[in-house]
């Protein structure tokens, strides 16, 4: 009987051994349904220490048309380009202006200043215009730095490295919906194409490489 017993209560232990891995694998699902659905604030619940805000949900660059400088059909994550986190400037019109040139100086300073990760990061600027359609329209440069007599010639002097894009207007708009309210907002993208993150004027940017600095830290890219 004893043994019978002592038998049933290592079948017990297997048994609850075995349905832990089981438990969390529902558990987890259960929690990830519900945040997909938007019944549960996860990050609002936890809290966070970024200094940006986290974009909910991402939005995926891969899906959308983008275009390079030449004019030529791309995808965000081309096979020639290696994955990283990059700031990605978005310009609506066919005007860079004031907020437009210094979001692109404040990012490249950022870049600069991220020393030895400074591989590991990527810029791009994506407008609903083209480049070499588009116009400078400010009267000095964030730097102070002579002001070139177009904007192409602003990125080509200023801003090499920069990878330049144009794609719809509409999903222009559905890719950043926050620049109707706010012209100063850029955005920061995971190396897997997501957006995740953006940044406005209000955050310095010793934030930024806070940021930076932590996801850079805890992944594998």
């Amino acid at each position: 009987m004893e043994q019978i017993e002592a038998t049933n209560n290592n079948r017990l232990v297997l048994l609850l051994i075995a349905g832990i891995p089981v438990t969390m694998i529902l558990a987890a699902s259960w929690l990830w349904y519900f945040v997909v659905q938007g019944d549960l604030d996860l990050v609002g619940r936890i809290g966070t220490a970024n200094q940006g805000i986290l974009v909910q949900p991402p939005r995926q660059l891969n899906d959308a048309l983008l275009r390079d400088f030449a004019g030529h059909p791309v995808a965000w994550s081309d096979a020639e380009q290696e994955p990283r986190w990059v700031f990605l400037v978005p310009s609506p019109g066919a005007v860079c202006d004031a907020a437009c040139e210094r979001r692109l100086y404040l990012t490249r300073q950022v870049h600069i200043a991220m020393g030895k990760e400074f591989n590991r990061i990527g810029r791009a600027y994506l407008s609903a215009t083209p480049a070499a359609e588009t116009t400078l329209g400010v009267s000095a440069l964030s730097d102070g730095g002579e002001l070139p007599p177009s904007f192409t010639e602003l990125l080509e002097r200023d801003h090499r490295g920069l990878r330049v894009l144009t794609t719809g207007q509409d999903e222009f708009s559905a890719l950043f919906p926050e620049l109707s309210a706010n012209n100063e907002i850029w955005y920061l993208v995971d190396p897997a194409g997501w957006i995740m993150m953006s940044y406005d004027d209000s955050v310095g940017y010793r934030d930024v490489m806070s940021d930076l600095k932590f996801l850079l830290k805890n992944s594998g890219d």
